[in-house]
């Protein structure tokens, strides 16, 4: 599989610094951006929503301002509501579902400077690895078409890795910044619990294991906004620290003091494969390279134990939707809509009592109480992001009569280290450092200590400065 080394990406913040300079105009960039999903969305299937003629608008009146000023976005369509647009969480029972208000998310984008031009792709209710559902169809990897660009924000980052915008918007509630990041070769990071906003619809999602950033080619375009989408929005009941510098200053700075790293390529009862293991044995060595220390270690948890206690929430929770919208259209939801998943999800997890509910989000706050103490031997702990390459189209799908086991295994076998810092609420990134010999992108995900943004992102740009990414253009690509 060929890779462009000869073409050149421009990252956010310089685009934003060509438009205040004047030579290039918000409509403009609009302009290229749409072109760009024209030309690449055939095969990667990753729009979900067109909202061109609002955009254009917006760019013409030319008043935007912010350090991503004129910058064109894609949002994604899962619980981030855009005004006067659909709303579908990539489900078949909302298909026709157009919100009338805006994120706080959404608001901080447009102040922000962002011009937002559609929305992409979702799994239904972002429950899976894959980014495939029966609304859409499946979205696919830039590099291979045949394989799998992660989910639940695959599409997000099919669009950044293939260069139609330089950052895109995503969620993550197990991984789905972070998979998608590794699975298409470009960067990803999960903030901390708290740090960005949720309202004003929802106060948490999944017991507080969900949170929302960007997929971005470059460091300091994922810092810089963060920099603009921190901070609890009213009422919020989570709140993350506040920092003492901005992120962009952490990301354009110095490099971090020598850490101590934790080396962790497994999490028992799975196996990971040799590429994840060499992608990440590389990472360590370059760590090493930048004078940092490194260490395997394990992890104090046991993965079937604990993804059956995070499947308890996200079938409780589930139910809880199903309801909520039951109660909406007055009526109760025709479940055969949903996707197999869900109803496996719904008929072995989402009866279970209070008792049990309350028990499971006992069990991953002990958890991170376990994690606290590891972190205090350890700066940052280093895993593969996933513990298998990209998979295939299709690879993910689920039957009704398979059980809430088999869909643990399936999709955690494939990325059992991702979720771990979504329960304990911890900042974690994927970065792309590596590409197997079948030209598939493998990350390596760092976490660090809550609240601990601007470390990852210093370490982040050290690596990015020692192991460059951003000349590596998969073969299908809008330039």
């Amino acid at each position: 599989m060929n890779v462009s080394a000869t073409k050149t990406t421009v990252d956010g913040l310089e685009l934003a610094a060509q438009i205040r300079k004047g030579t290039l105009t918000p409509a403009e960039a609009l302009s290229d951006a749409i072109a760009k999903v024209e030309r690449v969305n055939p095969q990667l299937n990753a729009i979900a929503e067109r909202l061109y003629e609002t955009a254009e608008n917006n760019a013409q009146s030319d008043k935007a301002s912010g350090p991503f000023a004129g910058v064109p976005l894609l949002t994604k369509d899962l619980f981030t509501p855009v005004k006067g647009a659909r709303m579908t969480n990539g489900s078949l029972l909302l298909k026709d579902n157009v919100m009338p208000f805006d994120a706080e998310l959404v608001t901080r984008f447009r102040r922000t400077g962002f011009t937002i031009f559609g929305t992409t792709t979702s799994p239904e209710f972002g429950s899976s690895y894959s980014t495939e559902s029966r609304l859409f169809g499946a979205s696919r990897n830039p590099w291979s078409t045949e394989h799998i660009c992660g989910g639940s924000s695959g599409a997000a980052a099919a669009m950044v890795a293939a260069r139609v915008l330089p950052v895109a918007h995503g969620n993550d509630g197990g991984g789905s910044l972070r998979v998608p990041a590794s699975a298409c070769g470009v960067f990803g990071l999960k903030p901390s619990r708290g740090l960005t906003p949720m309202g004003p619809a929802v106060g948490e999602g999944w017991a507080g294991m969900s949170t929302s950033h960007v997929i971005s080619i470059s460091v300091r375009d994922s810092a810089a906004a963060l920099d603009q989408l921190a901070g609890a929005d009213l009422g919020a009941p989570y709140a993350a620290p506040h920092h003492a510098q901005t992120l962009l200053s952490a990301a354009t700075g110095a490099p971090p003091k020598a850490l101590r790293i934790g080396l962790v390529s497994h999490m028992a009862p799975w196996q990971s494969h040799d590429d994840c293991i060499e992608a990440v044995q590389k990472t360590a060595k370059l760590c090493e390279a930048l004078g940092h220390q490194v260490e395997e270690t394990a992890l104090p948890v046991e993965g079937l134990d604990f993804y059956d206690h995070v499947f308890t929430i996200i079938g409780s929770q589930t139910r809880s939707l199903m309801n909520f919208l039951g109660r909406i259209a007055g009526h109760p939801m025709d479940e055969q809509a949903l996707e197999a998943r869900h109803r496996v999800i719904l008929r072995d997890k989402g009866h279970l009592s209070g008792a049990e509910y309350a028990a499971a989000v006992d069990y991953i706050h002990a958890f991170g109480r376990r994690m606290a103490h590891l972190f205090q031997r350890y700066d940052v702990l280093l895993t593969p992001t996933m513990a298998r390459p990209p998979a295939k189209i299709g690879d993910f799908d689920i039957k009704d009569e398979d059980t809430i086991a088999t869909v643990i295994d399936r999709f955690h076998s494939f990325s059992p280290f991702t979720a771990l810092f979504n329960a304990t609420g911890q900042p974690a990134m994927s970065v792309p450092l590596h590409w197997n010999r079948e030209g598939l992108p493998i990350g390596s995900q760092f976490a660090a200590t809550f609240g601990a943004e601007p470390l990852l992102f210093a370490l982040a740009a050290q690596l990015e400065q020692a192991s460059p990414w951003e000349h590596r253009i998969p073969p299908l690509n809008a330039l």
